[in-house]
Parts: C-alpha cells; structure tokens; sequence
C-alpha cells in the first residue's frame, strides 16, 4: 500500500499525486507517440479520431461535469467549429490564423449562450441547449451561400506553414499534440481560483455565492471555456470528416458527447478519456449487434439513441461514477490488498442539495 506522505502545500494542487500516475502517464503518452511506428492507416485514423471526442468530452466535461450545467446542444459548437474553420481557409485564411478565430468566435458564442441561459436549471438548462442545437442546424442548412446548405462543404486541405499533411500519420501527430495540451490545460484551470469557483456552483450554488462567488460569471466563463475547447475538437473533425453537412452535428451527435462523459465518469478528465474510448468502440458493437438480433430488431432506424440513452440510464443506475469510478476502486482494491475493505466505495450523495441561485 502506497502512503502520500507531504512535505509541501504544493502537493496539494499537483496535477498527479502519485507516483504509480505519473508512470501511467509516461507509459501512455510514450505508446501514442508510438503508434504510427505499429498502426496500419485506418487505425491510426480511427485513434485520431479517438483523440478528438477526447478533446470535445473534455469540452462538455467542463461545463456538465465540472460546473453542474447540462448541455444537451454542444454538438452544436462541434459544427461551429467545423464550419467555421473550414469557411475561413476556403477564403484563403491560413491554418493558424483560421483556427485561433476560430476558437475565439467559439467560446464568444459559447458565452453569449452562456448568459442567456445563466439563470435556468436542470431540465429548462436541458431544453434550452437542446433549442441552441437545432436552431444552429438549421442556420447551417439553411445558409447555402456560406456554409453549402444540405448539399455539404468541402474542407480544403490542411496545410499549415505551406506544408501539406497529406499522410494520416502527420494528422494523427497534429491531433495528438492539441489532445495533450487540452488535458494538460484543463488539469491545470482546477488548480486555479477560476477552475475551482466551477466545482463550488456545481456542489452547491448558495455556499458559493455565500463565499463572493459570482454564480452568473462562473457560467458564463464555464459555457465559454468549454465552448471554445469543443470548437478546437470541431476544427479538427472537420479534417478527418473532409466533407461537412448539417446533419453530422444533430441531436445524435450530442448525445453521444452526453454519453462519453457520463459513462466514462463525470467530474473527472480521465473520465472523458474513458468514454471516449467507450464511445468510438460502441459502433463496432453495435453493428455485431445487429447481426445477432431478429430482423425487425436489428434493420430499426432507431437503435443507436435508444442504447445510448439505455446506456446512460443503466450507469447512472448502476454505476454514477462510471467507468473512471470502477477504475478508481480497481487501483484502490490493488493499493490496499490485502487490506481491502468493501465498505471502502459506500455509495453516497455526491454534490449537495442546496437551493439553487434565482
């Protein structure tokens, strides 16, 4: 068994406490540089693919797991992001300028949804999210001058100092570093004053504001913040994608991202690691799926949301830390054996039930 024994009130705000975390991550980081070197070319699209709902689960994971505000609509800032980019370098704007405006463009709308929906809670937060979605897709549809309409839009090709990505592995290395530097940012917002008034709305809006919290900027930083994160995932989907059009961003898109954190854990960046992961490996069951079913089972339209909202409600049941909390008790069961106690994981309320802010 492993103590922590501190010596600084720096160890308090490190980013890996232990050191068994910090070989993880080395191991890790060390097989993603790796991968080219034993991936064949659709894998290593497929993992890059994988490193870009990373980014966007970290995106949403900010603002539903971190603050408390559910989002039902942010596959909408996926699009915005997408199109965004990908209008800018058709106008000739270079990579690195188009996907800093991008990004800014992004979280400014992400804020301004933010105060409008600043004062809503629960299920009205859930519907007004869901309203921006579809609104947003028929802007997109509806725009063919600018965006294509339903006809589509095609990327151009990404370049970045006159120098062509052209090869999957070059792409992949591209996804790999933004992927990097969201998490390693994102671990570092909670160590700040900001990151940390997140969590204080989320558990408990009315021990916040008591604190000198500011509850309506604190939202509107978190929609912000995490919409401009979920841009950067968009602007680099929209290159795996090479084709854009309004549907790929629906409310199927958002559930999925829904899906992601809540099965991989929320209030956790490992968690939308996980269910990433979860959720690029569920298409592959699924279609296994449908060939073991009955006929009139397996060919239905809408089998796909109706296991992910299956899904959501069976962890949410069973499982409400998902699968970074079977994780947690897995190290926990190994740190501790054989001195492991199961009383160790009683389940209990994990944010407080205190009046919400009018």
């Amino acid at each position: 068994m492993q103590i922590v024994f501190k010596t600084s009130y720096d160890q308090d705000i490190n980013i890996l406490k232990k050191t068994g975390e910090y070989i993880r991550v080395a191991v890790m980081v060390t097989l993603m540089l790796a991968a080219p070197l034993f991936l064949d070319v659709y894998y290593l699209s497929e993992l890059g693919l994988l490193l870009v709902y990373v980014i966007a689960g970290v995106g949403l994971m900010i603002l539903t797991g971190f603050t408390g505000q559910v989002s039902f609509g942010h596959a909408a800032f996926l699009g915005i992001g997408a199109y965004c980019h990908s209008i800018l370098m058709a106008a000739g704007l270079p990579f690195t300028v188009s996907i800093i405006l991008t990004i800014v463009f992004t979280g400014v709308v992400g804020m301004m949804l933010g105060r409008s929906a600043s004062k809503m809670h629960g299920f009205y937060l859930a519907v007004a999210t869901l309203a921006f979605l579809i609104i947003v897709e028929t802007v997109i549809g509806e725009w063919p001058d600018v965006t294509g309409g339903y006809a589509g839009f095609v990327v151009p090709d990404l370049e970045i100092f006159g120098f062509y990505f052209a090869e999957i592995w070059q792409q992949y290395y591209l996804d790999l570093g933004f992927a990097l530097f969201v998490l390693w940012g994102t671990a570092n917002l909670f160590r700040t004053p900001t990151g940390r008034s997140f969590i204080a709305v989320r558990d408990s809006e009315l021990s916040a504001c008591s604190l000198g919290v500011n509850i309506e900027w604190v939202k509107i930083q978190a929609f912000g913040i995490s919409a401009a994160i979920t841009g950067l995932a968009g602007v680099l989907l929209a290159h795996h994608l090479a084709f854009l059009s309004p549907e790929t961003f629906g409310v199927l898109e958002s559930l999925k991202l829904l899906l992601m954190i809540v099965v991989g854990g929320l209030g956790s960046i490992t968690g939308a690691i996980f269910g990433a992961i979860f959720v690029s490996l569920l298409p592959v069951a699924i279609s296994l799926l449908r060939d073991v079913l009955p006929g009139f089972l397996g060919n239905q339209a809408g089998l796909e949301p109706m296991l992910f909202g299956l899904i959501i409600v069976l962890f949410i049941i069973f499982e409400p830390d998902g699968i970074n909390g079977r994780w947690r008790k897995l190290l926990h069961f190994f740190e501790t054996y054989p001195y492991y106690r199961k009383a160790s994981f009683v389940r209990q309320k994990s944010y407080l039930k205190t009046e919400r802010m009018r």
